[in-house]
């Protein structure tokens, strides 16, 4: 009876320790690929080469969503990706002039700027159907009118993980140091290759971290990674997958804030 008892007991603690540690505690790097702003080249172009990898990728989606994207959004979901938070109106600092004056962040608020993150977890909601959801900055700032808005988005407790901005150094590995809402990310802008993407790949094996890419348009739109670029980084990640861990922004956040000692 007692043996039965032990080997119970350390069935119910293997089942726990494969919970709370996912797959990666025997791969080398974890990679998170993100996408910003809910854009037709995401849908039409990056959407389906993760298809094609048998990959996933995490979507900062805005309010820009019509009846003829929801479907798409929604059926990106459902084969793996991670749909999340940036805001419904995108606001940034506008210092040129240029742009609309309502979503010019300095003219909000804390309180203006929560409850919008706020009211876009409800729209994702209602498209996912998930409790919460991870955010990521518009256009990297964390300020609103002159404020840093970091400490009352901890305390609001809408949203547990947020994505930063960075370079090519952008490389976590002392999970112990990293906050979890000031996560960062390498922002992919200007001709980049795919010898590039996955040189960045290749440096977080190497230092056996978590490296997390930050797109916006892929082969179109603005901000646009070249789509050929995009696939040999998504092939090299495919051909990788003993070694690299390529997790949703969510996955990889439950998982490393798990292992922090």
């Amino acid at each position: 009876m007692k043996k039965l008892i032990l080997l119970l007991l350390l069935i119910n603690f293997s089942v726990h320790a494969q919970q709370k540690h996912p797959a990666p505690v025997h791969k080398k790097a974890i990679i998170v690929l993100t996408y910003d702003d809910a854009l037709m080249s995401q849908l039409n172009i990056a959407i389906p080469q993760l298809d094609a990898t048998h990959l996933n990728g995490t979507f900062f989606l805005t309010g820009n969503i019509t009846q003829e994207t929801l479907p798409g959004w929604r059926n990106a979901f459902k084969q793996g990706n991670e749909l999340a938070n940036h805001t419904l109106y995108h606001p940034c600092l506008i210092t040129d002039g240029k742009g609309n004056p309502a979503n010019n962040s300095a003219n909000y608020t804390v309180y203006t700027i929560i409850r919008e993150i706020g009211m876009m977890n409800n729209l994702l909601h209602v498209i996912d159907n998930e409790k919460t959801h991870t955010y990521a900055y518009p256009c990297t700032e964390s300020k609103v009118g002159g404020i840093n808005y970091i400490d009352s988005l901890r305390k609001s407790a809408i949203v547990k993980y947020a994505r930063m901005g960075g370079d090519q150094n952008a490389i976590v590995t002392d999970y112990n140091k990293l906050d979890p809402l000031l996560v960062p990310s390498w922002a992919v802008v200007g001709k980049i290759t795919g010898d590039d993407l996955i040189a960045f790949v290749k440096k977080v094996q190497k230092e056996g971290g978590m490296g997390i890419f930050m797109f916006h348009g892929i082969g179109g739109d603005y901000l646009t990674t070249p789509a050929q670029a995009h696939s040999e980084l998504l092939n090299y990640l495919n051909q990788h997958r003993n070694e690299i861990w390529v997790a949703t922004f969510k996955q990889a956040m439950d998982y490393v804030t798990s292992v922090k000692r």
